[in-house]
């Protein structure tokens, strides 16, 4: 019985774990496409040429059409291929009995997605004596930002680990076929889910698989039958422990239910459960619960959390605004994603911060092929037009150093997904630059693997700006400091302590419910009625509308006549709740002080920017992706990231009262400690620190939640190698003779203190490693260098390169020279012979541009039947 049976039975069917039908069809059709006959033959030659194994002379492709009997007579079949003929075998549509349950009729198969069967020789002598099986599966797994994460990929490897195990284990299995210690994983090499094959070494991933499946085992022999009656099924299910987690849970069929069991359970510290506690931080936040106080290191911000919880109201860090949401120069951008492909967007909506201070109107637009390229160029001429206008408004506002232009967006996946964007067509681009030198030289355009090229149109000024900047905003994410793109969720956060499930506050419209708060909340209430929502605030829709946004535009891709006003009409309302939800934030932040850091944060923004402007300018490695950038470059970036960091902790630390005590409760922080006044004169401080003591000079950064920084006594001085902050209180600690713990503080600069008061100290050293300022009540945050590496220089302009190419080669070479080169050594490598397809083992294409063939098939051309998911899926095992 599937997990979702088993919900609905026991009364809480599932409402968070269902598939899309729109995810479940561009599953489907990447399935498709990698069982395509265009693709059997690169995946086998990739993988065979991966593993170091000598090129076949054929290849032959059979499908076992989810069969245990179609699968060990394909694989005997493959076998006599690979011993007798050389030739590699591509079997898709696997069924092969789960490891250890072969004699268990009822027990569910593992379904493979394809394996791939070569010859096996004897290393001695080079003979074949056998054959190797390399399973497989195939996973739609999404680029984001050219690259698949590392969890999804271990996700996917785990897969492919049972498949071999499984196969490993079968009786069935032809004598004389070795299963391969490596796998491999199918996964889209671009945004068309052209399959690539990826390989692993499955050593890690089996013993893993091995152990869960041992447990599964011994559960299983623990009871006499498989069957559970109808009766049995909820005693059964509540005995069994779980590790609930909220955040990640809700992607399992049995959330509801769990849930529920957490919920209604007696003691109190399920609530701490329900949340998303730690549980190294239980034992000291039940106090809270009956009132009895915080006992240990608990980090203030999850007693916060607690708090906000049980009284239901939000809490504020008291932070003040440092983010540029709303300043001249800003554009607000919502999205509403297609779930049926990786860059596909249904609608966007964006609006500017004219130079008045004024907000234009909202600007709404929806594409009817959200797939489809033409969209995606559509995208950046939309968002280019209105960079265009905010960099000029900024121009008109401050000719010489222009401010910083800023996107604002409601969640990470909108930024991810306008990267990934722009990120493809700088691939694009980058292609069609090579390619127009080779027509200029009178060679064919081709591909990586030597097929004939589609040539596309090039980039308007428009589009190349957007893709520019998001490329910058992509390279800006190794430095912490940079603002580019701002997430308002993240934004809020900095600001509100929701309480609920930690996991909740990743939502943007549940953030702003807590922050608009004037009443106590239920936080299950509100978690409830969120999670109940059809709409969503960020890039991704709901199940619900997902669902009804497909079938409204037509289940094979196309709308259907009489039902594309459906579709508009539910795209724009998808964009008018997240534009909603964007203004509600707003006006929420309007409501917050500004902090005296915020001009500090806007400088150091400025200063990339203005790098960043003349890549534009001169078209000088603007449009070079992170991962393609050179291991020099990221080596030089190490110093940098240090200065980076450094900066960002002392600002956090001056700024925010709750990240500061975070840092002061913090075992391995040596600057930041807590301390309590229990005397005044002279002042006398309790420490809470083994490293802070008598003998250190230290500086005040807050009392009792204020920060000193913002003190209107307190000076600031933007410098250009620092940032200067003066009339804070700063002395030495010294020990009052007496044997007491207590040490005595003698500050140049005496703020107002009572008993009792609370103090969040740091070590003078920290700011000022070379000792303290003389005026004895001065600190300084050292200003972070600047990423110039390949960057023009000030004094470069149109004509350095061209007037002296070798002195100006890694600074403003324009692309058009650099991919020209590219173009030329490509060609000369493809003459003699080391290129795609002649070169064994095949070339790996590191650069994986959105560029296929001529005739290669895609998505569009992969057509699949419409179909539901099976019972035993969840999203999880798609993402």
């Amino acid at each position: 019985m599937s997990r979702r049976k088993v919900a609905a039975q026991l009364g809480f069917p599932d409402t968070t774990a269902g598939i899309p039908e729109a995810r479940w069809m561009r599953a489907m059709t990447f399935e498709r496409l990698v069982r395509h006959e265009r693709f059997v033959s690169p995946l086998i030659t990739t993988t065979i040429g991966r593993l170091g194994l000598p090129r076949p002379a054929g290849v032959w492709r059979r499908d076992a059409r989810v069969s245990a009997s179609a699968t060990a007579t394909a694989l005997g079949q493959a076998h006599l291929k690979a011993v007798h003929e050389d030739v590699a075998s591509l079997i898709t549509s696997l069924a092969l009995p789960f490891v250890g349950l072969e004699d268990e009729p009822s027990a569910t198969p593992v379904k493979p997605d394809f394996a791939v069967v070569a010859p096996r020789r004897d290393p001695g002598t080079d003979t074949v004596i056998g054959s190797w099986l390399v399973m497989g599966d195939a996973k739609d797994y999404e680029r984001v930002r050219s690259r698949i994460g590392d969890a999804r990929m271990l996700k996917g490897f785990l897969q492919v680990a049972l498949g071999a195990a499984s196969a490993e284990a079968w009786s069935a299995l032809p004598n004389g076929m070795a299963v391969h210690r490596f796998g491999v994983l199918a996964v889209p090499r671009n945004a068309f889910l052209q399959p690539e094959a990826v390989v692993e070494d499955l050593t890690d991933h089996r013993a893993e698989v091995l152990a869960r499946v041992a447990e599964r085992n011994e559960v299983l022999a623990e009871r006499a039958q498989s069957e559970l009656a109808p009766s049995e099924l909820h005693d059964f299910v509540e005995h069994l422990a779980a590790e609930y987690d909220p955040s990640s849970c809700p992607a399992c069929a049995m959330f509801t239910f769990c849930r529920n069991e957490v919920r209604n359970a007696t003691d109190p510290e399920a609530l701490l459960v329900e949340i998303g506690v730690r549980k190294e931080h239980r034992p000291g936040l039940r106090g809270l619960l009956d009132r009895s106080g915080v006992t240990g290191r608990v980090p203030d911000s999850v007693v916060a959390s607690v708090r906000a919880t049980i009284e239901g109201m939000p809490l504020s860090s008291g932070q003040r605004r440092i983010d540029p949401a709303a300043v001249v120069g800003s554009v607000n951008v919502v999205l509403a994603k297609s779930d049926a492909a990786a860059l596909g967007v249904h609608g966007i909506a964006l609006q500017r911060v004219q130079k008045s201070g004024k907000p234009t109107a909202w600007a709404l637009r929806t594409f009817d092929d959200p797939q489809a390229p033409a969209t995606r160029l559509a995208i950046m001429d939309l968002l280019g037009s209105h960079i265009d206008r905010a960099m000029a408004d900024l121009k008109a506002l401050a000719p010489g150093e222009p401010s910083p232009v800023h996107l604002v967006v409601p969640d990470q996946v909108t930024a991810d997904v306008l990267v990934s964007i722009a990120d493809s067509l700088a691939g694009v681009e980058t292609s069609r630059l090579r390619w127009a030198r080779d027509l200029e030289q009178g060679r064919p355009a081709l591909t990586f693997d030597g097929e004939p090229a589609v040539v596309p149109k090039a980039l308007t000024a428009r589009q190349r700006l957007a893709v520019s900047f998001l490329l910058e905003a992509d390279r800006a994410r190794a430095m912490k400091l940079r603002i580019p793109i701002v997430d308002l969720r993240e934004v809020i956060s900095r600001h509100v302590v929701a309480g609920g499930p930690q996991g909740d506050s990743g939502r943007l419209d549940y953030l702003v419910r807590w922050a608009e708060a004037t009443e106590p909340l239920d936080h299950r209430a509100v978690s409830d009625e969120i999670a109940a929502s059809e709409h969503t605030p960020g890039a991704r829709l709901s199940n619900a509308r997902s669902d009804a946004i497909h079938q409204a535009r037509g289940r094979n891709g196309a709308p259907k006549r009489g039902r594309r006003p459906g579709y508009v009409e539910l795209v724009e309302e998808e964009l008018d709740y997240r534009v909603g939800v964007v203004d509600r934030a707003l006006a929420y932040l309007s409501s917050i002080e500004d902090s005296r850091l915020r001009e500090i944060y806007r400088a150091l923004e400025g200063d990339a920017q203005a790098i960043w402007r003349r890549r534009l300018h001169l078209h000088a490695s603007d449009l070079v992706r992170l991962g393609r950038t050179s291991w020099w470059w990221r080596n030089n970036l190490v110093d940098l990231l240090d200065e980076d960091a450094r900066c960002l902790s002392q600002l956090q630390a001056l700024g925010n009262p709750q990240a500061a005590k975070d840092l002061a409760l913090d075992a391995g922080t040596r600057e930041v400690a807590l301390a309590t006044v229990v005397g005044l004169a002279p002042i006398r401080l309790q420490l809470n620190s083994r490293r802070i003591s008598a003998g250190s000079t230290v500086v005040v950064l807050h009392i009792n939640g204020e920060p000193s920084v913002e003190a209107p006594t307190t000076t600031r001085k933007i410098q250009k190698g620092s940032f200067k902050f003066g009339q804070l209180p700063i002395g030495p600690l010294e020990s009052d003779g007496s044997g007491s713990a207590a040490v005595c503080w003698s500050p140049k600069v005496c703020p107002a203190l009572e008993v009792g008061d609370e103090l969040v100290i740091a070590d003078d050293a920290w700011f000022n490693p070379k000792g303290p300022f003389k005026s004895g009540h001065e600190i300084s945050v050292s200003r972070p260098g600047q990423d110039t590496d390949s960057a023009p220089q000030a004094t470069c302009d149109e004509t350095s390169y061209s007037d002296d190419p070798e002195s100006h080669a890694y600074c403003c070479r324009p692309h058009e020279r650099a991919e020209a080169d590219t173009a030329d050594w490509i060609a000369e490598r493809r003459a003699s012979g080391r290129m795609n397809p002649e070169v064994w083992p095949p070339i790996v294409d590191d650069d994986q541009f959105d560029t296929p063939a001529i005739g290669a098939p895609t998505e569009s051309d992969a057509a699949v039947v419409a179909s539901s998911p099976s019972e035993y899926l969840t999203i999880d095992d798609l993402d």
